[in-house]
């Protein structure tokens, strides 16, 4: 057997968007305004197909993408991964990550994180990663500090949603914190799959 690909894990294989994906696209869409993220005007169908097909076919330039994110057991999308902001000169970079909400708490997010996390700091040599949350979104706070990510601040009353203004959670994670905490992890699985060659 061949060791897997960087981008395939246990779990979930991060791979590029494809057209056909914009149905899973419009679902986390739906999920997301319905677990209390920020509200948007109705968006069609067509809209999706769209920018999925921009997806699928733009250029990336190494440095901001988006991914999707695939049950390795199942091959179906659950959800998504990318590097949103960037600065190479300064070394930071910011991501996010969606999961649909049938896919919520069942590692998926952890397992695509810790992969984006890997390749931005040793492949594009990135020395800090910060990721913004809602200061109500618990299940995404607790997962971050589970990964590693220390709280930097907050800002106070950011963003306006649901009637009211929210605070938004900035947290970070340097090159060598992912390093100490991730690193075992990543040469476990690669003796793991030398064996099995």
């Amino acid at each position: 057997m061949t060791p897997t690909s960087f981008w395939t894990g246990k779990r979930v294989r991060l791979r590029g968007i494809e057209p056909d994906d914009w149905t899973a696209f419009m679902r986390f869409a739906v999920d997301e305004e319905r677990l209390g993220d920020l509200l948007q005007p109705p968006r069609s169908a067509e809209g999706f197909r769209t920018w999925a097909t921009e997806q699928a076919t733009s250029k990336s330039d190494g440095e901001c993408f988006r991914l999707a994110v695939e049950a390795v057991e199942t091959g179906e999308i659950v959800g998504t991964v990318g590097s949103h902001h960037a600065d190479p000169r300064a070394g930071w970079f910011e991501y996010g990550v969606t999961m649909g909400a049938d896919h919520r708490r069942k590692g998926y997010a952890a397992e695509a994180v810790v992969t984006l996390l890997r390749f931005m700091f040793a492949e594009r040599r990135y020395h800090k990663c910060l990721a913004r949350v809602f200061a109500h979104n618990e299940a995404s706070l607790a997962l971050h500090r589970r990964l590693g990510f220390v709280e930097e601040g907050r800002l106070r009353d950011h963003v306006f949603f649901a009637g009211r203004y929210h605070d938004v959670v900035m947290l970070g994670m340097l090159a060598d914190e992912f390093t100490r905490l991730h690193s075992m992890r990543g040469q476990l699985d690669s003796a793991s799959n030398a064996t099995r060659t």
